[in-house]
């Protein structure tokens, strides 16, 4: 059986490498985007089964990253989860309404990391 891709979209490299790390330590394939548009691009190329996204990146923020996948045959279905530094109610809501099946404050525990990505794709842990 092959391991679930997550797509890891963060504007910061050092963000997009401990994610990468703490998903690939627990059994998921990766790749990678650095704004919005490209997550649009990759997930539309990929097809990934759950794509991670940081909501305040250039070019292309977070938000309307989701609403493009969401409202994209290819990718309505493929679960979205918010990151954000921004602990205000409002980009909580912005990111649900956009589509995001949750949000994540940064910084984000690992194990909390993980957990999530592992509820939402219905994966098991021991």
């Amino acid at each position: 059986m092959t391991s679930s891709l997550v797509l890891v979209v963060d504007d910061f490299d050092d963000a997009r490498e401990l994610y990468r790390a703490c998903l690939e330590h627990a059994g998921y394939r990766t790749a990678e985007a650095r704004n919005g548009e490209e997550a649009v691009a990759s997930a539309f190329a990929l097809r990934p089964d759950l794509v991670l996204l940081d909501l305040a990146m250039p070019v292309m923020d977070g938000v309307e990253a989701a609403r493009r996948l969401k409202a994209d045959e290819r990718t309505r279905h493929t679960p979205l989860v918010a990151l954000t530094g921004y602990a205000v109610a409002r980009y909580a809501g912005a990111a649900r309404e956009a589509g995001c099946a949750r949000v994540l404050i940064k910084p984000v525990l690992p194990s909390d990391l993980v957990s999530t990505v592992n509820e939402i794709l219905g994966r098991v842990t021991s």
